[in-house]
């Protein structure tokens, strides 16, 4: 599912990509994929998009929050949970900071540039 979800996201044309292996650091999924699309419609379509494509492919719904407005969208896809980000949500929140665990994930330029950072 790790992969159908990265290659959906590439196909979709996410921006800065991450993906932070969580197996045998936390409990709540073996991996977290975090992007970004350009705007709040690229954001929701992605979403969308992917919940389709796991549904075909694995024959499972996703719990999908956030859609409405789409600035952060999460995607519970059980082994894999996603967060989709327009780019100035993403930096506020900067997820990749709490969740980098030594070198696996580095936080973009625009969050190593926020005072604080």
């Amino acid at each position: 599912m790790h992969a159908l979800i990265k290659q959906s996201l590439d196909d979709d044309q996410a921006v800065e990509m991450i993906s932070i292996p969580l197996a045998g650091k936390s409990s709540i999924a073996d991996h977290m994929v975090i992007a970004s699309g350009r705007s709040s419609r690229q954001v929701a379509s992605m979403a969308a998009k992917l919940a389709e494509r796991i549904k075909h492919e694995f024959k499972k719904s996703v719990r999908i929050e956030g859609l409405p407005t789409a600035d952060w969208v999460l995607i519970d896809a059980d082994d894999v949970i996603v967060h989709l980000f327009r780019p100035e949500v993403r930096s506020f929140y900067n997820l990749e900071r709490m969740w980098a665990f030594g070198d696996e994930a580095k936080p973009t330029a625009a969050a190593a540039a926020a005072p604080g950072a």
